[in-house]
């Protein structure tokens, strides 16, 4: 089974590029959902964040606007944040991959939005990276409710640049040209790395 790692920089694509990973037949392991789950009602993570920052629950989960509202510019509570959230998604993402491997699934991708940033190209077979031209993202992340460029600039500064990803990738995936493009490298990836004898690419 060949493990793929997607990732890319806010308002790349990545979202759409996984759904056509999972079009073309691939598993998709999103781990904005799984923090999602964590976060609902129910969810494991509740508790744990609540207590670490009181306040941020509404209605038994949590209320995401709170919470990024305490972290936002502050390193130390992102920090408390992650290791209080990062290995409840590792659990989920094992799972994932022990359920994939025994339904003899010839490729998974695990969508993983700070994929360098957590060391995570070492989880992986190869490493995917969307990318589209800065004015285009910068158009794209403004334009969604409630952003500003303050938030824009805020989230940036915890990713690595894009070119550095684009350097360190063993795939790019560029999402300025339309959906069927993107499909086709999509289509030409999975073909590549599931025929007999595929090793990783080497930069």
């Amino acid at each position: 089974m060949i493990i793929l790692g997607l990732t890319g920089s806010i308002g790349m694509g990545k979202s759409t590029t996984a759904a056509l990973f999972a079009e073309e037949g691939a598993r998709v392991y999103d781990s904005d959902a799984a923090v999602h789950r964590l976060y609902a009602a129910g969810g494991a993570a509740v508790a744990p964040v609540e207590a670490a920052f009181p306040g941020v629950t509404r209605d038994g989960a949590i209320d995401r606007g709170a919470l990024g509202r305490r972290v936002l510019d502050d390193a130390k509570a992102i920090r408390r944040l992650e290791a209080i959230v990062h290995p409840l998604v590792e659990a989920e993402r094992i799972a994932f991959l022990e359920a994939a491997r025994r339904d003899k699934a010839p490729a998974v991708v695990l969508d993983i939005p700070l994929l360098f940033e957590i060391g995570g190209e070492d989880l992986v077979d190869a490493v995917v990276v969307v990318s589209a031209p800065v004015e285009v993202q910068r158009a794209r992340v403004l334009s969604r409710p409630g952003m500003t460029q303050a938030k824009f600039d805020a989230i940036l500064a915890r990713q690595l640049p894009d070119a550095e990803k684009r350097a360190r990738a063993d795939y790019v995936i560029d999402t300025s040209q339309g959906i069927e493009p993107a499909r086709d490298a999509v289509r030409r990836i999975l073909s590549e790395v599931t025929a007999p004898g595929w090793s990783r690419p080497r930069h």
